[in-house]
Protein backbone atom coordinates (compact mmCIF):
# COMPACT_ATOMS: atom_id res chain seq x y z
CA UNK A 1 0.00 0.00 0.00
CA UNK A 2 2.88 2.50 0.73
CA UNK A 3 4.65 1.60 -2.34
CA UNK A 4 1.97 2.30 -4.43
CA UNK A 5 0.71 5.70 -2.86
CA UNK A 6 4.98 6.87 -3.13
CA UNK A 7 4.41 5.69 -7.67
CA UNK A 8 1.55 7.93 -7.50
CA UNK A 9 3.21 10.25 -5.68
CA UNK A 10 6.32 10.41 -8.01
CA UNK A 11 4.27 9.88 -11.08
CA UNK A 12 2.32 13.16 -10.42
CA UNK A 13 5.50 14.99 -9.34
CA UNK A 14 6.40 13.69 -13.14
CA UNK A 15 3.03 15.10 -14.27
CA UNK A 16 4.11 18.61 -12.89
CA UNK A 17 7.35 19.03 -14.21
CA UNK A 18 6.20 18.49 -17.20
CA UNK A 19 3.62 20.69 -16.98
CA UNK A 20 5.51 23.65 -15.44
CA UNK A 21 8.02 22.83 -18.65
CA UNK A 22 5.03 23.06 -20.95
CA UNK A 23 3.65 26.37 -19.57
CA UNK A 24 7.27 27.77 -19.55
CA UNK A 25 7.52 27.03 -23.12
CA UNK A 26 4.13 28.56 -23.95
CA UNK A 27 5.06 31.62 -22.24
CA UNK A 28 8.12 32.02 -24.16
CA UNK A 29 6.59 32.38 -27.22
CA UNK A 30 4.51 35.05 -25.70
CA UNK A 31 7.10 36.70 -25.24
CA UNK A 32 8.99 36.66 -28.39
CA UNK A 33 5.44 38.23 -29.62
CA UNK A 34 6.16 40.86 -27.04
CA UNK A 35 10.12 41.05 -28.35
CA UNK A 36 8.16 42.94 -31.54
CA UNK A 37 6.40 45.39 -29.99
CA UNK A 38 7.26 46.15 -26.01
CA UNK A 39 10.63 47.17 -24.81
CA UNK A 40 10.35 44.49 -22.06
CA UNK A 41 10.22 42.27 -24.57
CA UNK A 42 13.54 41.08 -24.35
CA UNK A 43 13.99 41.12 -21.05
CA UNK A 44 10.78 39.04 -20.12
CA UNK A 45 12.50 36.32 -23.11
CA UNK A 46 15.67 36.02 -21.63
CA UNK A 47 14.35 35.86 -18.23
CA UNK A 48 11.64 33.20 -19.51
CA UNK A 49 14.87 31.38 -20.50
CA UNK A 50 16.25 30.91 -17.85
CA UNK A 51 13.08 29.42 -15.83
CA UNK A 52 12.30 26.94 -19.06
CA UNK A 53 15.82 25.62 -19.06
CA UNK A 54 15.46 25.52 -15.09
CA UNK A 55 11.83 23.07 -16.04
CA UNK A 56 13.63 21.40 -17.99
CA UNK A 57 15.99 20.25 -15.05
CA UNK A 58 13.21 19.86 -12.88
CA UNK A 59 11.74 17.31 -15.30
CA UNK A 60 14.51 15.65 -15.76
CA UNK A 61 15.33 15.17 -11.95
CA UNK A 62 11.41 14.12 -11.68
CA UNK A 63 12.43 11.31 -13.93
CA UNK A 64 15.40 10.11 -12.28
CA UNK A 65 12.94 10.14 -8.84
CA UNK A 66 10.40 8.25 -10.81
CA UNK A 67 12.40 5.40 -12.10
CA UNK A 68 15.47 4.72 -9.80
CA UNK A 69 13.73 3.70 -6.59
CA UNK A 70 10.98 2.24 -8.46
CA UNK A 71 12.98 0.51 -11.03
CA UNK A 72 10.55 1.32 -13.84
CA UNK A 73 11.52 1.93 -17.33
CA UNK A 74 14.19 4.22 -17.61
CA UNK A 75 12.32 5.77 -20.56
CA UNK A 76 10.95 8.76 -19.01
CA UNK A 77 15.08 9.28 -18.11
CA UNK A 78 15.72 9.68 -21.77
CA UNK A 79 12.88 11.51 -23.12
CA UNK A 80 13.71 14.24 -20.26
CA UNK A 81 17.70 14.47 -20.90
CA UNK A 82 17.02 14.78 -24.95
CA UNK A 83 14.69 17.36 -24.28
CA UNK A 84 17.30 19.17 -22.08
CA UNK A 85 19.81 19.00 -24.92
CA UNK A 86 17.13 20.47 -26.87
CA UNK A 87 16.55 23.15 -24.35
CA UNK A 88 20.42 23.62 -24.50
CA UNK A 89 20.50 23.93 -28.42
CA UNK A 90 17.34 26.29 -27.92
CA UNK A 91 19.07 28.63 -25.32
CA UNK A 92 22.77 28.70 -27.56
CA UNK A 93 20.80 29.69 -30.59
CA UNK A 94 19.05 32.26 -28.70
CA UNK A 95 21.97 33.93 -27.46
CA UNK A 96 23.61 33.49 -30.98
CA UNK A 97 20.51 35.30 -32.48
CA UNK A 98 19.83 32.53 -35.08
CA UNK A 99 15.83 32.79 -35.74
CA UNK A 100 15.40 30.69 -38.09
CA UNK A 101 16.49 27.90 -35.93
CA UNK A 102 15.50 28.89 -32.96
CA UNK A 103 11.63 29.57 -33.75
CA UNK A 104 10.93 26.34 -35.41
CA UNK A 105 12.90 24.53 -32.18
CA UNK A 106 10.62 26.34 -30.38
CA UNK A 107 7.70 25.15 -31.81
CA UNK A 108 8.30 21.58 -32.01
CA UNK A 109 9.66 21.69 -28.38
CA UNK A 110 6.32 22.86 -27.60
CA UNK A 111 4.91 19.95 -29.43
CA UNK A 112 7.07 17.72 -27.99
CA UNK A 113 6.28 18.75 -24.86
CA UNK A 114 2.39 18.83 -24.98
CA UNK A 115 2.90 15.04 -26.36
CA UNK A 116 4.56 14.33 -22.98
CA UNK A 117 2.00 15.40 -20.70
CA UNK A 118 -0.63 13.87 -23.12
CA UNK A 119 1.45 10.40 -22.55
CA UNK A 120 1.58 10.92 -18.68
Amino acid sequence: MATQATAQHRISFLRIAITLQTLTIFLQAVSAGLLLTASYGETLHSVGARVMYGASMLYVLAAVLAWKPGGGSPRPVWHASGFLALASVQVVLGIAHIPSVHLPLGVLMFGLSVLALARR
